[in-house]
Parts: structure tokens; C-alpha cells; sequence
């Protein structure tokens, strides 16, 4: 499958689905600095399955990881855009639907949500929605930053798991500049008519728990409902490599998982 920069996307299917059979599908979708075998998507995905859907995680062109769990495409990660994410989740989902998926359901973590609130706000195909810890725009760094950011051409990230520096160009500065409607996620929110559910830790340091409320206050969906767990961090207590669960993860999951069978049926 080819994606929205022209490279592999790549993508893990799980599912009890038997020939002729028709599942309904969740496409999940990481985070900045995450792919799909980061830490909790592997857990999620098998548990979707499990509960009787096909669970699709997929890796971003612009996640800069490759076939495993290293940061070795660095070049896809410096020219990634939001556009770019989005294409290659719209490109998820079509197949999704045409390998017979009748029910289409998305989950994204921080950007990841950000990009699925977007997707769903657009696709009358997504009949429900989970975001975790969704962030509300895409440029999170302060104004000095990003000024130097645009001043110098690029900006260096720091994998804090292994230390490695990962450059962006500015391609998401000026698709940002030039896409500012298409990428706003607040109004798609208020496009957002499938049910929703927002999940939220009170104690994100990453995204506050505020975003969780402005985002709930834009649905127009009429089942839109909010799980803030307490003292939960921005990965509810999950590291990768995958260690142990939490507490915390357990109730995410098993209210997603309550939300999806739901709503997708």
C-alpha cells in the first residue's frame, strides 16, 4: 500500500474474521513520536480483536519508523505534514471498507486523536470515535521556537527513549500555513456527529485535560461522553517497550472497547 509520500505504508490486521465474513473495523492511530507497535497500540489492537472486530494500526509515512520499532526513515520523518496523516488514514480507511467493512470505527492517541477527530468530522463512513489525550492543533511548541523553526528551516526533536535527534523541516510549518481550515480540529469537532467518546488524563502534562472539555463542548454529536481517569499521565502509566499494564490503561481500554461494540453493530 502506498503512502501519502509516496513510500510503504504499513500496517498490522488483526482480526477472528472468517472467510465471506463481515467485521466492522477500528483504525487506530498513533502519536507524534509513536508507530504502531509502540507500547499500548499492540495490546489495544489484540483486544479489539478478541472482541470480535478487525483492529487495522498502522504507521504514519511520516513516523520515521520503518518495519520495526526504530526511528531508521528519518528523511519521512523530516518532511512529514498533517496532510500528509490524514491522507494516509483516509487511505486506511478506504481499505478498510473495501476489504468489507460495514461498521467503521477510529481511536487515535494526542496527535493521533487530533488527526482522527479530523477524519471523522469528513467521513460519514466513521460510525464511531474514540480519542485518548487528543491534542486541539498541531503546532505545540512555543512562539520562540517555532520563529526559529521558520528562521532556520528545520527543528530538532528529541527521542527521550533513546536520545536520538530528529530533525522537521518546515514542510509542516507551511502545510499548516496553507491547509489552516482543513486542519482545524476544533471545527471539525463540531462537524462530528458519530458517537464519541473522549478520554482524557487529569494529570497530562503533555496535553491538558482542558482540551478534553473544549472538545466535548464543540460535538454535535448527540452521544458524546467524556472519561477523565484521575491522576492518569498522557499514556496512562504506559512505557515502551510494553512492561506491565496499569490501572489506569485497563479502564481506557475496556471503555473503549465498551464504546466500540456499542456503537459499531
Amino acid at each position: 500500500m502506498v503512502a501519502a509520500d509516496g513510500g510503504p505504508l504499513r500496517l498490522d490486521i488483526r482480526t477472528a474474521q472468517r472467510a465471506g465474513e463481515k467485521r466492522p473495523a477500528v483504525v487506530i492511530c498513533h502519536g507524534f513520536k509513536g508507530f504502531k507497535s509502540w507500547g499500548f497500540f499492540p495490546k489495544l489492537a489484540e483486544r479489539l480483536a478478541v472482541a470480535g472486530f478487525t483492529a487495522i494500526s498502522f504507521n504514519f509515512s511520516g513516523s520515521g519508523v520503518g518495519e520495526g520499532e526504530e526511528f531508521d526513515e528519518p528523511d519521512r520523518w523530516a518532511h512529514q505534514t498533517p496532510t500528509a496523516d490524514l491522507g494516509d488514514l483516509a487511505t486506511v480507511c478506504d481499505y478498510a471498507v473495501a476489504e468489507g467493512s460495514g461498521w467503521l470505527g477510529v481511536v487515535g492517541h494526542s496527535r493521533g486523536g487530533g488527526l482522527a477527530a479530523l477524519q471523522a468530522g469528513r467521513d460519514p463512513r466513521v460510525k464511531a470515535l474514540v480519542t485518548w489525550a487528543a491534542i486541539d492543533h498541531f503546532v505545540r511548541w512555543e512562539d520562540e521556537a517555532i520563529a526559529r523553526w521558520r528562521r532556520e528551516g528545520k527543528i530538532d526533536v528529541v527521542n527521550s527513549r533513546t536520545g536520538q535527534v530528529l530533525t522537521i523541516l518546515r514542510d509542516a510549518l507551511d502545510d499548516i500555513d496553507a491547509n489552516r481550515n482543513a486542519l482545524d480540529i476544533m471545527a471539525a469537532a463540531a462537524r462530528i456527529t458519530a458517537p464519541w467518546l473522549i478520554v482524557h488524563g487529569t494529570a497530562d502534562a503533555v496535553v491538558p485535560v482542558a482540551v478534553a472539555h473544549q472538545l466535548a463542548a464543540q460535538s454535535r454529536s448527540v452521544r458524546t461522553d467524556l472519561f477523565l481517569p484521575e491522576g492518569a499521565d498522557h499514556t496512562f502509566g504506559i512505557r515502551h517497550p510494553w512492561v506491565a499494564s496499569t490501572v489506569e490503561f485497563d479502564a481506557v481500554q475496556d471503555s473503549t472497547v465498551r464504546h466500540f461494540a456499542s456503537h459499531l453493530q
